[in-house]
């Protein structure tokens, strides 16, 4: 019936018990002409025809061809336009990609501007309960003066009552003995005016003043106009395209890096800031004072810690949540500290290098660096492989490095003037090298959230590209910025010799 049926006799009909073979080309009938195959198309008309339809429609049209006659010229088109179309879903999911990525530095962006706002009202509240206590101090100084006067008047009147009781009871005693000389003494007494000694006092003759009322009235109108025009700041709202520079950097706060046990001026060189237990800690290490040093970034928190250490530290690592490692060079030593957020000493490797240099890769390796070269070390200190070049000495002095979202090791080296991206099996993937006496000599490196390289320079910290490629210089961020760090929020934290600066990129 299926092959009596015009309107499917063309199909193919085959056998399910065998292999089957469906033909690519599937035969199509004219719905007009039901026994007629279209194999034509009019190309005046834009439509595929059957014979029969050519004849009796199309006989005018100039242009009729077969269908198979236009197949390689079908194809190409199609597979042009598929190419398009390709590339237009690449382009769409790149936008898509980015939009994403925009959408994650919002989300972290508002994060960071709510913890300011945070941050400016707590101060606001601080500085309100400061006066509240100003006031508290205040009224009970006056208070305190005027009650102890009182208490020492009240304890005299007290003295010479019982003076006048007893006066009282002697001249009781002479009238109820009636002896003549008791009488005389108690008469005399009164005469040479003893009884009355204390009267002196109750002539209102002192200039103290006595408090007669304490009262509080608060300046409501001014307290409330105040309140209405309390400016806490403002919100600025930059747009930027992709790969142009950051906005201008704003000082959120200065963290001082003097504890009173220092001996001499700190020199932090090195930081990486945590989150504990609700704290937030800036852990860095002071080469001068031969410490580690544990600094709230919260002003109205201060849990500081210090921890001694036997020689000069210098690079610091965030390991896990709460442990960060420290490179100690002079005595070829790697140290782990636990933050909790005091700082506790659990283990140190000694090493075959000095180190001064550390970033963590994996949770079973990190990058160290030394004075020519870059190694590749497990947890336990050992070197598995060396990043080196065959041809030149690729590396000085890489004090710095950091590792960036592809998992490559970017390293600062101040001898060579240089930031270089290199692979983990020493593959170099860039390097930024400026010339000329006024090159930067690159310190401090990190990475933001949208990829970009932050690596302090004079008076200035250096803007690259993910792919090394200069962007611009933001001026005066310290007069001689050392160890950089962003955190989680986009928040930058600039070591200066003995002071932490906090930035924000608004």
């Amino acid at each position: 019936m299926h092959c009596a049926n015009p309107a499917s006799h063309g199909h193919e009909i085959c056998d399910l018990s065998g292999e089957v073979k469906v033909k690519r080309r599937r035969k199509v009938i004219c719905r007009e002409h039901k026994d007629e195959v279209i194999k034509l198309v009019c190309k005046d008309c834009h439509k595929a025809v059957c014979q029969t339809c050519c004849v009796i429609y199309h006989r005018k049209c100039e242009s009729v061809v077969t269908i198979e006659s236009m197949m390689p010229t079908m194809k190409f088109l199609l597979r042009k336009n598929a190419e398009q179309l390709s590339k237009k879903i690449h382009r769409k999911h790149t936008i898509v990609q980015k939009a994403i990525k925009k959408i994650s530095v919002i989300e972290k962006n508002k994060i960071a501007v709510e913890s300011h706002f945070k941050s400016a009202v707590e101060r606001a509240i601080a500085n309100i309960k400061h006066k509240e206590k100003q006031l508290m101090n205040e009224v009970k100084d006056i208070t305190d003066e005027q009650t102890k006067k009182l208490k020492a008047d009240v304890k005299l009147e007290q003295i010479e009552t019982q003076m006048y009781r007893q006066h009282c009871e002697f001249i009781d005693q002479a009238l109820v003995s009636n002896c003549e000389m008791d009488l005389f003494d108690a008469y005399q007494a009164w005469e040479s005016g003893a009884v009355e000694l204390g009267d002196v006092r109750d002539t209102d003759t002192e200039d103290t003043r006595r408090i007669d009322d304490i009262r509080f009235t608060p300046d409501t109108d001014n307290v409330q106009h105040n309140l209405d025009d309390l400016q806490l700041g403002e919100i600025e709202v930059t747009y930027q395209d992709q790969g142009t520079c950051l906005p201008s950097p704003v000082l959120v706060d200065t963290i001082d890096g003097r504890m009173a046990d220092d001996e001499e001026k700190p020199y932090l060189c090195d930081a990486t800031v945590l989150v504990v237990n609700g704290i937030h800690a800036a852990i860095v290490t002071d080469s001068e004072n031969k410490c580690v040093k544990s600094l709230s970034t919260r002003t109205n928190l201060k849990c500081h810690s210090r921890l001694p250490l036997d020689d000069s530290p210098w690079g610091v690592t965030q390991l896990k949540e709460n442990q960060v490692m420290v490179a100690v060079p002079d005595s070829s030593q790697t140290v782990t500290v636990e933050v909790t957020p005091d700082l506790v000493l659990p283990s140190t490797i000694t090493t075959s290098k000095e180190y001064f240099s550390l970033a963590v890769l994996s949770p079973s390796s990190l990058a160290a660096g030394t004075w020519d070269c870059v190694d590749i070390l497990d947890m336990a200190g050992h070197v598995l492989r060396s990043v080196t070049a065959h041809n030149e000495t690729l590396f000085t002095y890489p004090a710095y490095m950091c590792v960036n979202n592809k998992n490559n090791i970017i390293v600062s080296d101040l001898e060579k003037k240089s930031v270089t991206c290199v692979t983990s099996e020493g593959d170099v993937v860039w390097r930024y090298a400026p010339t000329g006496d006024t090159a930067p000599i690159p310190s401090g490196i990190t990475t933001t959230s949208t990829g970009d390289i932050l690596v302090a320079g004079k008076n200035n910290v250096v803007q690259l590209t993910e792919t090394g490629d200069h962007v611009t210089d933001h001026q005066h961020i310290g007069y001689d910025p050392r160890g950089l760090f962003v955190d989680r929020h986009d928040t930058l934290y600039v070591c200066e010799e003995s002071q932490i600066h906090e930035i924000n990129f608004m």
